[in-house]
Formats: structure tokens, C-alpha cells, sequence
């Protein structure tokens, strides 16, 4: 069974494309135009061992908000198609990951309800000129167009660029382990029959 996804998405803010392989070796061809998202992706991919391939072009002119909530919507919309009916999956998965001073903790549902709880204070609003705001807007795309329930919380952290990447990294590892095959799982995992 192949979990794959092709998507694209063009408005007059954005053009994406973007395709995912949830059974593969965690390779990446990122090209978001904006460079610390694409380092942000790669994260994702290498630690959820996920290929992710995005090329996106945005309004940029006006700010990054479109493009990054935009490429959260299809990354969604991707790991939604790719999981199909869920059935034999693990459904739900956890990874705490330090960085140096920073350690996040991020825990997901695929449970067919978006849900998301953001607990993140960062001391500074940018990153890399990068407006860190956007990340919550990334996340939330994710979860409402994945549907899927998030918890993103860091517990400790004074660098930005730390404390984010703590997160995506987390991310990825608790996608990993949420869409694993259990091999003692029948069917889908859930008491209703379906999610």
C-alpha cells in the first residue's frame, strides 16, 4: 500500500506544490523561497523519515504570511490523503526533544478532529528575520487541514532559533511514531469504528 500525496494549491496569494511519500527514508527537496521554513521542513522529513518535496512561490512582497500558512494547508492536506482510513496505525505519538537550553514536547491524534494547543514563548518576535508568529499559523493549517489534534508545547528555552527547531524536530518524531503500523492493531484504532 502506497501512502503517498500530490498536492497543489494556487490562489492569487500563492502557488504550491507539494508531494510526500509517509514510508520513505526522510529525503527533501525544499523550495518554500523563504530559508529558515525550508531548514524548518527538513526537520520534519529527516526526523519523521517522511519525503517531502515543496515548491512554493508567494506574495512575499507584502510578507511571509501567506506562503507559510499556505504551505500548512497542503502539508495538512497531504498527511491526511497519504494516511488514508488509518487503519493499522499507531494514531497517536509523543517525542520530547532537547537542543541545547531548548526542550519541546510535542504529542498528536489523528483522531479526524483538528485541535491545537500552542504553548510557546519565545523571547524575541523574529528569527532569522523570520516572524515567528508564522509558525503558530503553519501549525494550526496543519492540524485543521490534517485533522489532526496537537499539542506543541516548549518547556524550557532562550533562543529562538533553538526553541523552533526543538519543535519541527518533535513534530517529526511524533508523526513518525503516530503513523507507524502497529502490528497488534486490526483495523482502525478507535472504539467508533472509523476516524
Amino acid at each position: 500500500m502506497s501512502r503517498t500525496a500530490n498536492i497543489e494549491r494556487a490562489t492569487k496569494e500563492t502557488s504550491i506544490k507539494l508531494s510526500l511519500d509517509l514510508d520513505g527514508s526522510g529525503k527533501s527537496d525544499l523550495n518554500s523561497s523563504i530559508a529558515f521554513l525550508d531548514h524548518m521542513l527538513e526537520q520534519i522529513s529527516r526526523h519523521g523519515l517522511i519525503d517531502l518535496t515543496v515548491n512554493a512561490k508567494g506574495d512575499r512582497e507584502i510578507d511571509d504570511h501567506h506562503t507559510v500558512e499556505d504551505i500548512g494547508i497542503c502539508l495538512g492536506e497531504a498527511l491526511r490523503e497519504a494516511v488514508g482510513n488509518k487503519s493499522g496505525i499507531v494514531r497517536y505519538g509523543h517525542a520530547y526533544v532537547p537542543l541545547d537550553e531548548a526542550l519541546s514536547r510535542v504529542v498528536l491524534d489523528f483522531s479526524g478532529r483538528p485541535g491545537l494547543e500552542y504553548n510557546i514563548d519565545f523571547p524575541k518576535e523574529t528569527v532569522g528575520g523570520f516572524d515567528i508568529d508564522l509558525f503558530k499559523e503553519f501549525f494550526q493549517a496543519v492540524s485543521n487541514h490534517g485533522r489532526i489534534t496537537m499539542h506543541i508545547d516548549c518547556l524550557r528555552g532562550g533562543n529562538n532559533h533553538h526553541i523552533i527547531e526543538t519543535v519541527f524536530k518533535a513534530f517529526g518524531r511524533a508523526l513518525r511514531m503516530a503513523l507507524a503500523f502497529d502490528a497488534r492493531q486490526t483495523g482502525i484504532p478507535s472504539t467508533k469504528g472509523s476516524l
